[in-house]
């Protein structure tokens, strides 16, 4: 029987014992996926497998098992590869079969030839995905993932000699601080206007160099779609059930680590040699980059196995329907009250004393798109928290808070230099073939927190009008329309987004909470940088369980409570016809699910729907004295 070892270090193995005792035409290929996924299903075995989120690329065995967190920004055209092929040896005559799965290049042993012609050649099909780290996960993410490790790495010595000079002390710091690690890799990026001869990229053959070269070829961009993303862009390689997958999926990948220098070389002289030809169109050496990176930069896995995630909180159970999952949410629901206070008590201090913001804020961060009817997209709760300090660091002490509490957030400055010059809806470059990444192409779940309060006077050109009205789409249709040149496409998507301003929002939100400070702290730093050394790390774990776990939950209403709050709905309207509108229905109803859903109930009870009429009347009452106050609407 393989050891752990040899599934893991050497999978090529496994599979070619597999391939080797089966009939190419059979289903050796359906054995293969199922030996790796009864491997990873014993105890703790996917801790086993390096990560490349953790681990620095050069750290990591080529051809290893390996597995990346990712969300696919792009998908490529379908490529063909030989599936199955033959090599002769020209002096014996004898003939050896192979398979080209999990492989980018044919591989054939000493005094052999792959006969091209050979009846034995099965030509197939895979998919390639563009994958990226996803946006803007969050720092104790990605610590508790990598604390959860258990795979032994070590620097790779099959790359260039270039690897010995660094002591493993660097290693270590290039793990701490991926900046370093990414200026190591891609060379001298600091000026990349310059024309300055760049370092030899550390993982990459000889050739590897082509990358960024002395005669001031640009850098490559890897697509992110946040500024400031560090991490590896991936290309993996799909074989079955691609279609069901989509753009902006998260998934767990695992397969097996490509970085051949050969692939560099040879899209290096695809490249020269396209250039030589004045009549060649440049668009395609412009693809050929773009797809065809070098590996030491953009490696390729070849997948074996991938499961979209439901969330990407390490805290919680991957699958919540697996029956260990299951006790898990059961003894935390149990002990649920202490916790819903506690981060009461703690986003209430965050929020200068405000509890009914607090309250509100709550309700927003466990929100979630759970259906659409037509286009409508139910369950959304856009918050504009108003009434914030004009550019003070409030705000950006508040989406410090959120970090520490959610598994993936952005702070969107909305400036009018970002605005007109930043890139918000992804479009299609068809020189390249590719989707070119925005700010707006965001992971399921993501919490955007857009910082009006540093918004100046000024001129929104064309492009920042149509960031505006991207974001006001994003907010009340949960979709972005991807820029394809010739026509749009909508992507559907989940995203929470809370807006602070100084007054109403220019945007639109679900509902408008005006921030009543009750504490005006001396210095604003001081204060929000003690909250959060306060409180104890094991609480702000529970915090963060809290708010990924509820917004898993089903939720219901029984059809005694729909007549009930629908009678009680009629007599609102009769009482105050002006004000009580269809909107206020929709909006209280969102109030008392997720009222309901943060004490853990998933029905809705009547004294839950009650204790949502109070905090609507309590909120608007608000509105109403601020509006006296200013003489003018918020």
């Amino acid at each position: 029987m393989p050891c752990v070892a040899d599934w893991l270090n050497n999978p090529f193995s496994i599979v070619q014992g597999i391939f080797a005792q089966n009939d190419p035409n059979s289903d050796w290929e359906k054995k293969v996926t199922e030996y790796f996924k009864e491997k990873l299903k014993e105890n703790n075995a996917t801790n086993w497998v390096p990560s490349l989120n953790d681990v620095p690329l050069h750290y990591l065995k080529p051809n290893s098992l390996v597995k990346f967190r990712c969300m696919v920004q792009d998908m490529f055209d379908p490529e063909f590869y030989m599936g199955v092929y033959e090599t002769v040896d020209p002096n014996t005559n004898t003939r050896v079969l192979h398979f080209g799965k999990y492989r980018d290049v044919a591989e054939c042993g000493p005094q052999q030839e792959i006969d091209l012609n050979s009846s034995q050649t099965v030509t197939l099909e895979r998919q390639t995905f563009y994958c990226v780290p996803v946006p803007g996960e969050s720092a104790w993410v990605k610590e508790a993932y990598t604390s959860a490790s258990q795979a032994r790495v070590s620097p790779s010595t099959s790359y260039t000699p270039s690897r010995h000079k660094r002591s493993y002390e660097e290693d270590e710091d290039m793990e701490l601080h991926p900046s370093k690690q990414k200026e190591q890799h891609m060379g001298s990026v600091g000026d990349i206007h310059g024309c300055g001869e760049p370092k030899r990229l550390e993982t990459e053959a000889s050739a590897g160099h082509h990358l960024i070269s002395p005669n001031c070829s640009p850098p490559l961009d890897l697509n992110f779609p946040l500024p400031g993303e560090k991490g590896p862009a991936c290309l993996v390689k799909v074989y079955e059930s691609w279609d069901s997958f989509k753009v902006n999926d998260i998934l767990e990948v695992y397969g097996i680590l490509s970085v051949d220098p050969v692939l560099s070389i040879v899209n290096s002289e695809e490249r020269e040699n396209s250039a030589l030809d004045p009549m060649e169109c440049m668009d395609t050496v412009e693809e050929q980059r773009v797809h065809s990176p070098p590996a030491s930069l953009v490696p390729r896995i070849h997948m074996i196995l991938a499961q979209k995630l439901q969330h990407i909180n390490p805290l919680l159970p991957a699958c919540l329907n697996e029956e260990e999952s299951k006790t898990f949410v059961s003894n935390f629901m149990s002990e649920l009250s202490p916790v819903r206070a506690e981060l009461l008590g703690f986003l209430t201090h965050a929020l200068l004393g405000d509890g009914l913001a607090a309250e509100y804020l709550i309700l927003h961060l466990i929100s979630t798109v759970y259906a659409r009817r037509d286009v409508l997209p139910l369950g959304k709760f856009t918050v504009n928290l108003s009434g914030c300090p004009r550019n003070s660091i409030f705000t950006e002490h508040i989406y410090r808070i959120i970090q520490q509490l959610v598994p993936a957030s952005y702070r969107l400055q909305m400036t009018i230099e970002n605005m007109n010059h930043s890139q918000f809806i992804p479009h299609k470059d068809y020189t390249a073939n590719r989707l070119v990444s925005g700010v707006l192409q965001l992971a399921s779940n993501t919490s955007l927190v857009v910082d009006e309060t540093v918004l100046e006077q000024g001129q929104l050109d064309t492009t920042g009008v149509h960031n505006v009205t991207a974001l006001g789409n994003l907010i009340t249709w949960q979709k972005v329309d991807y820029d394809f040149s010739y026509h749009q496409m909508e992507f559907p998507c989940n995203i929470n987004v809370l807006i602070t301003s100084e007054g109403r929002s220019l945007l639109p939100s679900d509902c408008q909470v005006h921030l009543q400070p009750q504490i005006i702290p001396p210095n604003m730093e001081e204060y929000m940088n003690s909250l959060l050394t306060a409180v104890l790390p094991s609480v702000l774990n529970k915090f963060r369980i809290y708010l990924s776990l509820l917004r898993l939950l089903d939720y219901s209403i029984s059809d005694e409570v729909t007549k009930a709050v629908e009678e009680d709905f009629v007599e609102m309207r009769k009482n105050d016809p002006e004000s009580i509108t269809a909107d206020d229905l929709h909006r209280t109803l969102l109030v008392a699910r997720f009222l309901s859903l943060s004490a853990g109930q998933t029905t809705l009870s009547r004294e839950r729907w009650l204790r949502a009429k109070q905090l609507e009347a309590l909120r608007k009452t608000r509105l109403q004295q601020q509006k006296c106050v200013n003489g003018n609407e918020l």
